[in-house]
């Protein structure tokens, strides 16, 4: 049964791969988003959505949102899909940005103009390993479970959809916008509120939500689909979440430990929708994410993806993640990453392209181009291999018969190349045809297609694209390095066949033009006559298909090999214009045969006509880019909040007896720092207490997060760090709270107390952030942050609690703790800094406590580049110290103790000016004496492009 949603009326775009444009209500015709068995539809036309993930706010660089989506929409992608951070936009109850870096109209034009539909995933939980799941520090303080119907929780949640809800509507594609889905809530499977995942999904329709509504369902699929498939909270299109690869980036050569990797399907009238399929890892053991790329790789995505779309005939495909991005400031949770979230993406964290990419390219151009894939049903008959190692599914369209066949081992673990023959009833008839299958590699063949003009009737290539160019049609297809290969094409007589590169024999009987080849660099083939219109057939291995890119302009698409990318192009008389990043080699172009001219960029390259009937140029290399050394650092230790003498009168007094945590405190009064408003980074607290002078010891309690610490001053006598407690309790509600999380206990030194005066304990601690809420349970969610408990011989405390200054209008409130230099803006760029003494961060010895270093650099960029640049950290990092880094402001990183493996660190543009002064600061915090800070530290370039 197909269900049907009508939408509004809007202007009649042209399809996607044109770019989508915005516009205002007015009488327009009627645009769709329909569904059935199969597929989604866009008025009508059926589609393979293939999404990737990307995090807005993991790039707070408007700029560069359009680079990536660029990134995405040239690898095949037509769709994007958004989480949007509740705790991004709202730094307090009732306060909302979506301006600046925050602006998601901008981010729903700039994906409508790269001409990519979009996934709205608003939450209100969406996890993303961010801080508190997205879920505002601020929500730990209202009444009512979280993630549920309970009143407090209800009535804050409600405040963000009021304020998304209505961006997202304006946007929708009904209202010629690139938004077709939208996604309530997250993985929400354990202790779920019927009534709450309702009201979700009646909020989003009272603001306009008009296009179908989605839910990804992680680890217990059944649920959505049975239990949930008709009553209250149900949703239209539920899909599924896998990780078949988990996330052992220390073991990058584990095969599908979670199995097959097969998405469910949950119902008989919705497509088969993978909601969050594996493209990465969070790098759980430290190994770096270039293992976890490894873990993930080119041979992971061959065989699962591929197993996923012909066994489970899935077409609605999201891959988690496209682009990763940082954990800028306080933005990651605390237990499973650190600042990079690069994930092992196929765009790395400084936008650079990997393998991977080019993967995604070669199946994303495939699912573009090869429309019959929308529709199809299981094959009983599929070809037989005559080697048992191997094996095969099948799918057809029962309306074109088009077989879509994967082959593949039988074990899906095996790692042997095996080659066999199928024996292949295909739609044209019946084919003896050779295969071979790498291990952990599996193929997608195509037989019975009508591609263009030509008619395949069966090849043991793989097809990556095909368009119709100046009155011929041009197919890419290719195999692995090495592998047989046969194509055959149905022709009314013999056509001509002319090899044009490569070694390639043709036989034609019974109609049957047969190619014969193996795989190897680029053979390219003419076929002409024959009673269809020529065609130019490249073949080549997966190296060579993943040079070529595919663009659309006003009139016929055009095929580009060469250049590190195409973003963009255009035919104006004799011209082919690209938006392409280059960097030195050649340039193909397969355009229309009037086109005698090239210009890349601004530049105009000098080509030549091939045999091919192509245009070959060569593409200058950039000139190298000098990046400036990091001299003339500046330093100056804070700390002054340890001295007994430091005023503290304006800081919030402490002196809540109760509080809405479920983690009840075991002194009073409570010290929680989300329960005073401070919720990011280091907190500060000083108590002050009559001493009697037999007070031995100071006994306390904290709760950080992974990785967070305390340091501890008795009338301004360090006496020493402790580490924070990851949890308070054992995450079980069965279990009692841990009564002990994060215990410090430290000897008061002779002579440093007062007896009968006022005495000052002061405590610094770095929290890390806020757990998520993956099981829906306060316990976990609601864990406090800060000191939990405190004694010094039982002697009464007044406590006063200071955290970051308010919110940076800028940067938000994830960018800034309460460390005295960022209260005092030592951070930021306009800080006057000439009269701290000169200190070099890797050689001045450090005291306990927080020293600052400042340095400024000046780029001078050129024009027309691509250069991301990056700050590298040479040495190794003391378990002693920690280091927060600042661009600019912008709290990019933090480095050493145990903060995790990343010495190098994105400097966005944006965040950079890449031509002009740029301020680095450093906030150390030393738990110990040491010889030296961290350092040294030095720019490096992670590429260099022209654009």
């Amino acid at each position: 049964m197909r269900r049907l949603l009508t939408v509004l009326l809007a202007p009649l775009l042209a399809l996607l791969p044109a770019p989508l444009v915005t516009g205002t209500a007015q009488a327009r015709p009627q645009r769709q988003v329909t569904y059935d068995h199969w597929s989604l539809m866009l008025d009508g036309r059926r589609v393979v959505l293939q999404a990737a993930e990307f995090h807005y706010f993991r790039l707070p660089s408007p700029p560069l949102w359009r680079d990536v989506l660029e990134k995405f929409k040239a690898a095949g992608f037509n769709a994007v899909s958004l989480y949007f951070s509740w705790a991004y936009h709202s730094p307090r109850q009732g306060v909302y940005d979506f301006t600046g870096v925050r602006d998601l109209d901008l981010l729903l034009r700039t994906a409508a103009e790269t001409g990519l539909y979009v996934i709205a995933r608003p939450g209100p939980y969406i996890n993303a390993e961010t801080s508190g799941g997205g879920l505002p520090a601020w929500v730990k303080t209202v009444p009512g479970r979280a993630r549920s119907s309970e009143p407090g929780f209800r009535e804050a949640y409600r405040e963000w959809l009021d304020r998304v809800n209505p961006i997202i509507a304006r946007h929708q594609y009904g209202r010629g916008g690139p938004v077709i889905l939208y996604n309530a809530e997250n993985e929400y499977q354990v202790n779920t509120d019927a009534a709450y995942m309702q009201d979700i999904q009646d909020r989003a329709r009272a603001a306009g939500i008009d296009v179908p509504i989605t839910t990804n369902d992680c680890c217990d699929a059944g649920s959505w689909s049975s239990t949930w498939a008709t009553g209250p909270g149900a949703v239209q299109i539920p899909g599924v979440d896998d990780y078949p690869q988990s996330f052992a980036c220390d073991n990058p050569e584990e095969w599908g430990p979670w199995g097959e990797g097969l998405t469910e399907r949950l119902r008989e009238d919705i497509p088969v929708f993978a909601a969050e399929y594996q493209a990465g890892a969070i790098d759980l053991g430290g190994a770096g994410y270039d293992r976890c790329r490894e873990l993930t790789g080119p041979a992971y995505m061959k065989f699962f993806y591929k197993n996923n779309l012909i066994q489970t005939g899935a077409t609605m495909l999201s891959y988690y993640m496209g682009f990763g991005g940082t954990n800028w400031g306080w933005l990651g949770q605390p237990n499973d990453v650190y600042t990079s979230y690069d994930y092992g993406a196929a765009i790395t964290e400084a936008r650079r392209l990997t393998p991977k990419y080019d993967e995604f390219k070669r199946q994303g151009l495939f699912l573009e181009s090869v429309a019959p894939l929308a529709r199809t049903d299981p094959l009983a008959a599929r070809p037989v291999p005559d080697n048992a190692a191997l094996t095969t599914v099948a799918r057809a369209n029962p309306d074109t018969g088009t077989q879509f066949v994967l082959v593949r081992h039988a074990d899906r673990a095996a790692t042997s190349t095996d080659t066999a023959t199928l024996d292949w009833a295909a739609p044209d008839g019946r084919y003896q045809v050779p295969v071979r299958v790498a291990g952990r590699d599996a193929h997608v063949l195509v037989a019975g297609y009508d591609l263009g003009g030509q008619r395949l009737a069966v090849s043991t290539s793989e097809i990556m694209t095909h368009a119709a160019i100046g009155g011929r049609d041009v197919a890419v297809l290719y195999g692995t390095a090495g592998s047989p290969g046969a194509t055959v094409l149905r022709y009314d007589s013999a056509p001509r066949v002319t090899v044009l590169a490569g070694r390639v024999t043709s036989t034609y009987a019974g109609g049957d033009l047969r190619l014969d080849y193996t795989h190897d660099g680029l053979a390219r083939v003419l076929v002409t006559g024959g009673g269809r219109r020529p065609l130019l057939l490249l073949l080549g291995t997966d190296e060579e298909a993943a040079a070529f890119w595919r663009a659309g302009t006003a009139g016929q698409p055009v095929l580009v090999r060469g250049t590190e990318l195409v973003r963009s192009a255009s035919v104006t008389g004799d011209t082919v214009r690209l938006t392409a990043d280059t960097a030195a080699g050649e340039v193909e172009v397969f355009a229309p045969p009037q086109a005698r001219r090239l210009r890349v960029g601004g530049a105009d390259v000098a080509v030549t006509r091939t045999a091919s009937g192509s245009l070959l140029g060569v593409t200058r290399a950039p000139a190298p880019v000098r990046l400036p050394a990091l001299t003339g650092w500046r330093g100056r230790a804070e700390t002054p909040e340890a001295q007994p003498g430091f005023d503290d009168s304006r800081w919030t007094a402490a002196d809540r007896t109760t509080t809405v945590s479920p983690h009840k405190p075991r002194t009073l009064p409570v010290l929680y720092a989300d329960d005073y408003g401070f919720h990011q980074g280091d907190i500060w607290y000083r108590g002050h207490f009559t001493a009697t002078g037999a007070e031995t010891s100071v006994d306390l309690n904290a709760v950080t997060g992974l990785r967070g610490d305390y340091l501890v001053w008795l009338n301004g006598r360090y006496l020493g760090a402790a580490a924070g407690g990851v949890q308070a309790d054992s995450g079980d509600q069965a279990t009692p709270p841990n009564p002990d999380p994060g215990p410090g206990h430290f000897a008061v030194p002779a002579g440093v107390l007062r007896p009968g005066a006022d005495n000052v304990l002061a405590v610094l601690v770095a929290t890390m952030g806020h757990n998520d809420d993956w099981i829906a349970d306060d316990l976990r969610f609601k864990q406090p942050r800060g000191l939990v408990a405190a004694s010094v011989g039982g002697a009464p405390i007044r406590w006063r609690v200071q955290g970051a200054a308010g919110v940076d209008p800028v940067r938000g409130g994830l960018n800034n703790g309460g460390l005295y230099g960022e209260r005092s803006g030592w951070h930021l760029p306009s800080h006057p800094d000439r009269s701290w003494p000169a200190a070099d961060p890797a050689a001045t010895p450090l005291t306990p406590g927080v020293t600052w270093y400042r340095t400024s650099f000046r780029l001078g960029l050129p024009e027309g580049r691509d250069v991301p640049v990056g700050l590298r950290a040479a040495g190794e990092p003391s378990p002693g110290h920690r280091a927060l880094i600042f661009l600019n402001g912008w709290n990019i990183g933090r480095y050493g103790a145990d903060l995790g493996p990343q010495r190098e660190f994105t400097l966005p543009a944006g965040l950079l000016k890449e031509r002009g002064e740029n301020t680095l600061a450093l906030a150390v915090t030393a738990e110990r004496p040491l010889p030296a800070g961290p350092g040294p530290f030095e720019l490096f370039a992670y590429g260099n492009v022209r654009r």
